[in-house]
């Protein structure tokens, strides 16, 4: 049975991605700031364990299987987290890969693998998340993109071109739903400390890397921590009625010249 909201201000979130990285930074600070919180991903033990910190923090949180190639998953994932939390008044869309390829050299599938994940996932579920919010005339939407979507990064075509396409969606959705109380944003952040690449060859790392450099990509070493991305999207989905926050850029820092931090 689903739960009914203890009152008004109880927002149940989504957030996908949540198992590492900047999504499970979000997941946490959602949870701290009071929100019940369904954590999706592919790997449950990491999942577990990001939910498990919220609760330990007094917070409320679930964990549940999510695979964004997977049609079904994701539709079984909108459902499992309604029936554990209550409706979703929250969706953050956050889960993302990143894979070398460039546009010709690149396989089809592989490509498409991309897009998958990066766009037809986030597609599937704000379709299952989304009528839900118009219908009761309030939520907030959040998908993460990627700086990439504004100036394209070579060697990564496929990413790229998702990431391009989610903000278009992101852009699309939110004049398809002005006035129905649902708030459609993009958090844009710039280079960031996680996961991705991390399953790369040195090859493909060093060599993309430089060319990344010979384009002007990589002008400073900073970069960004999931907790500064956290503080973006709660800032976003905290915002009063009657405003509304569409994109968020948030880029690292360069080093101060001759500072000591």
């Amino acid at each position: 049975m689903p739960r009914s909201p203890a009152h008004p201000d109880r927002r149940p979130a989504v957030v996908t991605g949540a198992s590492s990285g900047l999504g499970r930074a979000i997941a946490v600070a959602l949870g701290a700031a009071g929100h019940p919180v369904a954590l999706g991903a592919r790997r449950q033990d990491r999942l577990e364990e990001a939910a498990a910190e919220i609760r330990q923090a007094g917070g409320e949180a679930v964990a549940l299987p999510l695979d964004l190639h997977d049609a079904s998953s994701v539709e079984r994932f909108a459902k499992e987290a309604e029936a554990a939390l209550g409706a979703t008044e929250v969706l953050v869309s956050c889960a993302g890969d990143v894979q070398p390829g460039d546009s010709v050299a690149m396989r089809p599938d592989d490509f498409l693998r991309q897009v998958e994940v990066n766009l037809l996932g986030p597609q599937r579920l704000l379709h299952h998340v989304g009528a839900g919010m118009v219908e009761r005339r309030r939520g907030d939407v959040v998908f993460v993109s990627s700086e990439s979507a504004d100036a394209p990064w070579p060697h990564i075509a496929g990413y790229v071109v998702a990431k391009t396409g989610l903000e278009a969606l992101a852009r699309t959705a939110a004049m398809e739903l002005e006035g129905t109380g649902v708030r459609v944003g993009v958090i844009r952040p710039g280079r960031s400390a996680t996961e991705q690449a991390s399953t790369w060859s040195e090859e493909d790392l060093v060599g993309h890397i430089e060319a990344w450099t010979r384009w002007g990509l990589l002008r400073h070493p900073g970069l960004l921590h999931g907790e500064e991305v956290a503080g973006a999207v709660l800032a976003m989905v905290s915002m009063p009625r009657g405003t509304h926050i569409s994109l968020l850029e948030v880029l690292p820092e360069a080093p101060v010249i001759g500072g000591t931090t």
